[in-house]
């Protein structure tokens, strides 16, 4: 999977930033993404993996899911609470991708990663 608002998050950070309110990732993760009970999401320590196929499935997943499904942890952070889904509650994949186009905007880094998995479950 590939966040069609990759090559323009800038433009999509408004919109990303609303829709992160709007769903409640805040209550977790900080207004502005910078931690509270749950991992920061400006720092380069994303445990699963910051490519785009990764988050996206982490967020309408969650942790547990994602684990039944072979995912690892790779790399750790101090605060690991558990990603509940969000799958249910944020209807489309459009609007997940705004809010993670937001989430990219908090950390600029992240960029680099996008099309590079750092694991594949299965293999």
């Amino acid at each position: 999977m590939h966040n069609p608002y990759n090559d323009d998050v800038d433009a999509m950070a408004e919109i990303g930033h609303k829709k992160y309110l709007s769903f409640s990732c805040n209550g977790c993760h900080g207004g502005g993404g910078g931690g509270g009970m749950c991992p920061p999401l400006t720092n380069d320590a994303w445990v699963y993996g910051a490519d785009d196929d990764t988050v996206f499935r982490l967020i309408a997943l969650g942790t547990d899911e994602l684990k039944k499904q072979g995912y690892k942890r790779v790399r750790t952070e101090v605060v690991v609470g558990p990603m509940p889904p969000f799958g249910t509650i944020i209807k489309t994949s459009d609007d997940l991708w705004k809010v993670i186009a937001f989430i990219r905007t908090k950390n600029p880094s992240s960029m680099e990663k996008v099309s590079t998995p750092a694991q594949t479950p299965g293999e």
